[in-house]
């Protein structure tokens, strides 16, 4: 029977099995790392590295370059007296804050890209770097390794840009309309699998790979719990921050994570109190 014979509820069936079945064999386009973010991530866990390197391995890329400086001289930031070199940069911010700078932005220019989703990808896009920074503040507060924390909280959805461009491109070749909710019922459903092909094919730490696995699902995670805790409450707070309808104060706050981390509602008043300072950095760094 010709596909246009069929009922709509089927071809979307076949189109989720399709979906599905690509995953299962890696038949899954995925982004390479930029090979500026791949190069900083390596700087960053090299305990021999110095400022010299750094700034030498970001002027490389002359866009990066500009970006670096653009959100190192911007209110997230708030330098005494402006940046004007990345040596500047480096001795005003200091490494581990450029390091992140540079590989966001890096990244940014890479993975983040579904032609005719532009403002679904911003949207997720945005969550991804609240995630990060309320990460790093949630690290803070629980006295763990804040560069880690970062990276768990940034990376811990990168399967769904490319669930997006996946579900597009084979709805394109059905010549089949999606619909948004359904469309993100896949997002949702199927990234964490994606996002673990991506972990292992950029070299991502384990702890990364662990926080994108079970960060939703923690009671089964078998190592880096704590990592995939921290990344649920900067999840939820990065939610809250940015679709408040969907998740509302209440919501947030009625979660088992926050126990688990031994989070007080105090301690969930201090994180909200960054809220305007995450905001700040989500409008610096969407480039």
């Amino acid at each position: 029977m010709p596909s246009e014979a069929q009922p709509a509820g089927t071809q979307l069936e076949q189109l989720e099995q399709a979906l599905a079945q690509n995953i299962t064999t890696g038949n899954v386009e995925l982004p390479l790392l930029p090979q500026a973010a791949s190069r900083v991530m390596a700087l960053a866990s090299d305990p021999n590295a110095d400022a010299a390197k750094l700034s030498s391995l970001i002027h490389q890329d002359q866009a990066l370059a500009a970006h670096v400086l653009r959100i190192a001289n911007s209110p997230a930031y708030m330098p005494r007296s402006p940046v004007v070199s990345l040596q500047h940069a480096v001795a005003m911010l200091g490494m581990t804050l450029l390091s992140e700078i540079a590989f966001t932005a890096s990244l940014k220019t890479g993975a983040f890209k579904v032609p005719g989703f532009e403002d679904d990808v911003k949207r997720l896009w945005r969550h991804s770097l609240a995630s990060g920074a309320y990460a790093k503040e949630v690290a803070r507060m629980r006295r763990v390794n804040v560069e880690s924390a970062y990276l768990c909280g940034l990376l811990h959805a990168i399967g769904k840009p490319v669930i997006l461009r996946t579900v597009t491109m084979l709805a394109q070749e059905r010549r089949l309309p999606l619909d948004k909710p359904l469309l993100y019922s896949w997002v949702d459903g199927y990234h964490t699998q994606v996002g673990l092909l991506i972990a292992d094919k950029w070299g991502l730490p384990k702890q990364v790979a662990a926080a994108i696995q079970y960060y939703a699902d923690y009671d089964h995670a078998t190592a880096f719990r704590q990592e995939c805790l921290l990344t649920c409450v900067a999840d939820r707070l990065a939610s809250h921050l940015l679709s408040p309808d969907e998740m509302p104060d209440e919501t947030l706050r009625d979660h088992p994570v926050f126990a688990e981390l031994n989070l007080y509602p105090q301690d969930i008043d201090q994180l909200m109190k960054m809220n305007d300072h995450v905001l700040t950095i989500v409008n610096t760094m969407n480039l």
